[in-house]
């Protein structure tokens, strides 16, 4: 039957250095021979030496108590590319430590670079010692920093005790963006000096849905013509924001993508949603967002968006009918428009979204990502012709750094050109009425 090292014995022996365990072998030899000889000073200098690392081992089983320490992330949410400090500060609590030597050793993700390792030294007590290191994060996502690994060395150097301290913090790393611009993607824009929520206080009297009197309202809002109409008093309703509705589709399906690391179709296509979104949050517009397999709620801003795309995940689904359904339900009213960003289609999944509810009657951009997982170079044609006779306007970026100039030239530059047109087809309006 085989010997089985019960696991306190065998952290034991780990915990003895080799100049350790060299010593308790030489105090045993020593002893032994002394017994067998009866050499009383042999067993007095085998007993010392055997005293060494044992002693070492009861003033180094001290120390992980007498250590607290603090961790700040600074900032704790960065985007891809940039660098996060790590600051690390370690309070000694007793005599102990003035025995022993000190060094850390703090545990990250293998994304984030090399294991920072620090000799801190002897550590009086209340004495403090301050590190600090830089992370960086090429990929989004949520990654765990810490606990603190701390290994007590005696002056002896015969044991080595290791220990895990503290509980991890996490730093959140957001996907890169590129900025899209600031004119509407309609061409209501501020820079032609036009707001783009519209007030109902300053509506015409024939755009006025008024509502019943209550008490307490101001009669100089009374709406006289609406009360002759209605046989009782009607009024103006409050000054309402009207605000545009936007709706974007994000194809995360991992089947439909191609590569891996930070130039993957996949973080190409997580980059543009994420560049999209704040161009039409920026904008004042509310945006509803899906994925192929569900709709993400509780998107409150900018930082929302970027948190909630930081960790999603690459989805096993090989459908996107679920995802261009989401789509089709999603109201889109006012100046909003329909973006998807997609991977590799299959022609019912093109045909579906250029046939998807409300294409005909809104603005839609597709961004498909030429480095997907297409079957072939004319399935990726085929797609992009598919929605472009649907009336969908097609970017195919190579990276998001090539999102800006693509959205400039076919979506905002065209929507310009389309406003100016109908605009010269209107003929001014004239002052005074018509009875």
């Amino acid at each position: 039957m085989a010997f089985k090292t019960r696991p306190w014995r065998s952290a034991v022996l780990r915990a003895f250095t080799l100049r350790g365990r060299v010593l308790l072998c030489v105090g045993a030899a020593f002893g032994i021979g002394a017994v067998l000889l009866g050499e009383r000073d042999l067993l007095r200098v085998g007993v010392f030496t055997l005293l060494i690392p044992v002693l070492s081992a009861v003033a180094v089983a001290r120390m992980p108590r007498a250590v607290s320490h603090t961790r700040d992330l600074l900032p704790a949410r960065v985007a891809a590319g940039e660098d996060a400090r790590v600051r690390l500060r370690l309070t000694g609590g007793t005599p102990a430590l003035r025995a022993g030597s000190l060094l850390i050793e703090d545990s990250l993700p293998v994304v984030l670079g090399e294991v920072p390792r620090y000799t801190i030294g002897r550590l009086p007590p209340g004495a403090s010692r301050e590190v600090t290191y830089r992370v960086h994060a090429q990929m989004r996502g949520r990654y765990p920093i810490g606990p603190l690994r701390l290994r007590f060395l005696d002056p002896l150097g015969c044991v080595q005790l290791e220990r895990l301290v503290g509980s991890s913090v996490a730093l959140l790393v957001t996907p890169p963006t590129v900025a899209l611009g600031g004119s509407s993607p309609t061409g209501d824009s501020t820079d032609s000096g036009e707001s783009r929520t519209r007030s109902m206080a300053s509506a015409g009297d024939d755009d006025i849905v008024p509502r019943g009197y209550r008490h307490g309202d101001d009669l100089r809002r009374v709406h006289w013509r609406s009360t002759a109409r209605h046989g009782e008093l009607m009024v103006r309703r409050e000054e309402h924001q009207w605000r545009d509705h936007s709706a974007l589709l994000l194809d995360v399906r991992e089947p439909a993508h191609a590569g891996s690391g930070p130039g993957s179709s996949m973080e190409t296509a997580v980059s543009s949603a994420a560049s999209v979104a704040l161009h039409l949050l920026s904008l004042g517009q509310e945006l509803r967002f899906a994925t192929n397999d569900h709709e993400v709620t509780a998107l409150g801003g900018a930082d929302a968006v970027l948190d909630t795309l930081a960790v999603t995940r690459p989805s096993l689904s090989t459908s996107l009918h679920t995802g261009i359904d989401l789509l089709g339900h999603t109201a889109v009213t006012g100046q909003g428009m329909i973006v998807a960003v997609l991977g590799a289609l299959r022609a019912a999944e093109a045909e579906a979204l250029a046939q998807a509810r409300g294409v005909r009657e809104r603005r839609c951009v597709a961004v498909l990502c030429p480095t997907a997982a297409w079957t072939t170079p004319a399935a990726r044609t085929e797609a992009r012709h598919r929605l472009t006779r649907a009336g969908w306007v097609v970017l195919e970026p190579a990276t998001v750094d090539a999102l800006p100039r693509l959205w400039r030239e076919h979506v905002t530059g065209a929507a310009r050109g389309a406003d100016a047109a109908r605009s010269a087809a209107v003929p001014p309006r004239t002052g005074g009425t018509v009875s």
